[in-house]
């Protein structure tokens, strides 16, 4: 692919991000809960604790409806639609630097692979307070209604900030953000690369990958290398955001402590249905965000 302007890239990532929140958030609200079901406080002898991928999304259609799966669906739509457009342009950059030219030989894929995984240092700045409030929402769905502590976004990011601070507040769980999106971005948009060009070269495709196929299948399979590869600490991180207990402990104290009492099965639970969500959502990503770039690049 070409390079093209950061304000292009910005605008179709921010297209990206929107078309792809709509699709995740409802898979993504199972995953929180299954990720969080043990931070729930002690006190909550009536918090559900789910078999399943379908027990938890059965039970949550049963006694909240289909609403419930787009809790805290609000601050993540912004947030994503900003996060995507940044993580794009940045990328976009990356791969200037590294060397891509209009109208040149493409990067090689190690160093597209490192364009993605520079994006991933840069968007944490955004995603973790987004990330934060959407979890906590999603997490005390599953508690009895007196126990419910935030009213919706807004109100969660007040309360957050007064009684926890911005850095220790809003940004808890930076870290953990960070180790899964540096490698989550590597293979996202590394294989999001290699695909593409399999199939190029599969089909003698020699037009920059201008097929809304192409660009769905190869997105599909960039989503599920992306949590695949830092699920392990996007389940940490879940944690951290949304025990109190867990308030000031490291990142790397809560990883061992979740390996010794629930063992790796622990850390990748939710993992196929993040996945079975990841396809669609980043096919429906990358399909939009390549047309709006072939829409929007003559203007540029």
């Amino acid at each position: 692919m070409s390079a093209s302007s950061g304000q292009v890239e910005f605008v179709a990532g921010t297209v990206a991000g929107f078309c792809g929140k709509l699709v995740e958030h409802p898979f993504d609200t199972v995953k929180v809960l299954l990720q969080a079901q043990h931070a729930a406080p002690t006190s909550a002898t009536r918090t559900v604790r789910y078999n399943g991928v379908w027990h938890c999304i059965s039970h949550t259609y049963k006694h909240a409806g289909i609403p419930s799966l787009y809790k805290g669906l609000t601050s993540p739509l912004l947030g994503s639609t900003f996060e995507v457009a940044v993580l794009f342009a940045v990328v976009a950059k990356n791969k200037a630097l590294l060397g891509e030219r209009e109208g040149g030989p493409p990067l090689p894929l190690i160093s597209c692979a490192l364009a993605g995984a520079g994006g991933g240092v840069v968007v944490p700045c955004v995603l973790t307070p987004v990330e934060l409030i959407k979890c906590r929402l999603q997490v005390q769905q599953a508690l009895p209604h007196e126990l419910r502590t935030y009213k919706g976004p807004l109100d969660c990011i007040i309360k957050t900030i007064r009684e926890e601070g911005i850095v220790k507040g809003l940004y808890r769980g930076n870290t953990a953000t960070l180790l899964r999106e540096i490698p989550g971005c590597f293979a996202w948009y590394g294989s999001y690369e290699m695909v593409c060009r399999w199939f190029s070269r599969l089909f003698d495709d020699h037009t920059e990958h201008t097929s809304p196929l192409i660009h769905m299948f190869s997105g599909g399979f960039a989503g599920v290398a992306y949590w695949t590869s830092g699920y392990w600490a996007d389940t940490v991180k879940t944690r951290i955001q949304t025990k109190p207990a867990l308030q000031g402990v490291g990142f790397f104290h809560v990883l061992r402590d979740m390996l010794a009492t629930e063992g790796i099965r622990g850390l990748y639970r939710g993992w196929l249905v993040t996945c079975f969500r990841a396809f669609p959502a980043h096919a429906m990503m990358f399909v939009a965000y390549e047309n709006s770039i072939l829409y929007l690049k003559p203007a540029s």
